[in-house]
């Protein structure tokens, strides 16, 4: 092994630790006998996902295009939000305790107030998926365009630039490994806005089959539904990182090993 290269070698390791998980689990539950209903084998999770996968389907594809629509209208509110906030120190100032006190509240309280105004199915989802996506982005794109250095933009306000110019071409690229960074954290916190909202007031989605499930002891089915949204997840993570090292090289470098870390 010591001879692949660390990328190649971080993964053979990533991939012994996952199916070294699994199998621990499976031997864990049979040494000890424990009830299906407390916590299934994988092999059992593996089971109903191979035989109920064509109707779990159609439920997987409405909680990704719930939370894909959710989540891109989260990421767009909080750019511009962001942009707003962090392109002036007084409205940084002003509208930062706000935000802080709108992502205080548990977003489990909005769902009944959007199943008032819309009713239930999937608005409700994708508008608790937007609500909590927002704010880490708002966060961390303004605090990206706060962190432009002063000096920087009185150089080039000496050669003329303008407060656009300087915001267009400078902070806000400077602000993409933030934008980066914050949407790795919202597309796991959008699922989790889908789901919640999936659970409460809809008809359709994984988390409308994981709340049946439980009322049916089915807890096989639950660790499926689970075991769904984990790798929907980590593909939408994969993609935000990927995306990050393509349009944030010139912010990243590489250290001793010959991986890739943030500057």
């Amino acid at each position: 092994m010591n001879s692949l290269n660390p990328k190649t070698r971080q993964r053979l390791l990533s991939a012994t630790a996952l199916i070294g998980f699994f199998v621990l689990w499976e031997l864990a539950c049979l040494a000890s006998g424990v009830s299906d209903l407390i916590l299934p084998r994988p092999s059992q999770i593996a089971y109903v996902l191979w035989t109920k996968m064509p109707l779990l389907w159609p439920h997987t594809l409405q909680t990704l295009y719930t939370t894909l629509t959710g989540f891109a209208l989260g990421v767009s509110i909080g750019i511009i939000v962001g942009m707003i906030i962090g392109s002036s120190k007084l409205a940084y100032d002003v509208a930062y305790p706000l935000l802080v006190g709108f992502s205080s509240i548990p977003k489990v309280a909005v769902v009944p107030i959007f199943v008032v105004w819309f009713g239930a199915g999937t608005v409700p989802a994708v508008l608790t998926s937007m609500v909590i996506s927002i704010f880490p982005v708002v966060v961390n794109v303004a605090t990206g365009l706060a962190n432009t250095e002063p000096e920087l933009e009185d150089v080039l306000r000496v050669l003329g630039a303008k407060k656009l110019d300087i915001l267009w071409n400078v902070s806000l690229p400077r602000a993409l490994p933030y934008l980066f960074a914050s949407l790795k954290i919202a597309i796991t916190l959008a699922f989790v806005g889908t789901v919640l909202a999936e659970t409460v007031a809809a008809n359709k989605g994984i988390g409308n089959v994981m709340i049946i499930a439980s009322g049916n002891f089915d807890v096989p089915m639950v660790f499926a539904g689970l075991v769904i949204l984990a790798v929907m997840g980590v593909m939408l993570y994969s993609v935000s990182a990927f995306l990050e090292r393509r349009m944030t090289g010139w912010a990243q470098r590489k250290d001793a090993g010959g991986s890739v870390v943030m500057a």
